[in-house]
């Protein structure tokens, strides 16, 4: 058979591996939401909280939205290099920029988190500790590497930069407008923002400090999803660190080009 009609055997112990990692930090993510969300809504019936405002809350944070959309992604991803990943290199473009997205969200989440808001007094028992870990160390790191390993991720072009940034902008959108209606369950003060540095009431200067916290993280998710998007295409013609495999596209692609 000539090499268009015979692709290369692939190896695929290497995909096979990290399909199976995939799919596993997918079941420990969800794990960590469920158990910070009983105890948070436990914390809501035992102290005579408003239950549906404080359910509203828990899926307000950045980090459980973002967390939320790593499960989904990686279980996804998971499948697809179980399924077709083991006979095509490169995993759908609308999964790729999935990936990328997230990605960044959940750096994103691991660098403010551990640089703004560890160490930050939450109420005494309130918190699963071993989820808490999971959410804002153990799951940011699992998407880093994503980025840099790229496994049947294709080169991404620079126009998903667009879409990479949507989601943060709405949130902020969200969290503003919302934070000025609801009634904070905890303190009682007639606002509740998720994060200290979007609440005016405590950050200097009120909102123009919070503009400044927002401009900040902002050029740094635009940083992240960059680097990402550069070095998708920087190794466009090279293996990735973990594929080292020759896994050409099917064969009626080769055959059509």
């Amino acid at each position: 058979m000539s090499p268009l009609s015979s692709p290369a055997p692939l190896r695929t112990t290497p995909r096979l591996l990290w399909a199976l990692l995939r799919l596993a930090m997918a079941a420990v993510i969800v794990a960590a939401i469920v158990a910070q969300l009983i105890r948070t809504l436990g914390f809501a019936i035992d102290k005579d909280r408003d239950f549906l405002t404080v359910l509203t809350n828990f899926f307000s944070f950045f980090t459980i939205l973002s967390n939320v959309l790593a499960a989904i992604t990686l279980l996804l991803c998971g499948l697809w290099l179980l399924t077709r990943g083991r006979r095509r290199r490169f995993q759908p473009r609308a999964l790729s920029v999935l990936l990328l997205s997230v990605g960044t969200y959940m750096v994103i989440t691991g660098i403010v988190y551990n640089t703004l808001l560890r160490g930050i007094p939450l109420e005494p028992g309130g918190t699963v500790a071993w989820s808490n870990e999971v959410l804002h160390v153990v799951g940011p790191a699992m998407l880093l590497l994503e980025l840099i390993f790229r496994v049947g991720v294709r080169p991404i072009s620079w126009r998903a930069l667009w879409v990479v940034v949507g989601f943060p902008i709405v949130w902020v959108i969200y969290t503003m407008i919302r934070g000025e209606q609801i009634t904070s369950p905890t303190t009682g003060q007639p606002w509740w923002y998720p994060y200290p540095f979007l609440n005016p009431y405590t950050v200097p200067n009120g909102y123009l400090g919070v503009a400044g916290y927002v401009v900040g993280i902002s050029i740094t998710v635009i940083a992240v999803a960059s680097l990402a998007i550069w070095w998708s295409r920087r190794r466009a013609d090279a293996e990735a660190p973990l594929e080292q495999l020759n896994c050409p596209e099917p064969i009626a692609s080769a055959s059509a080009s």
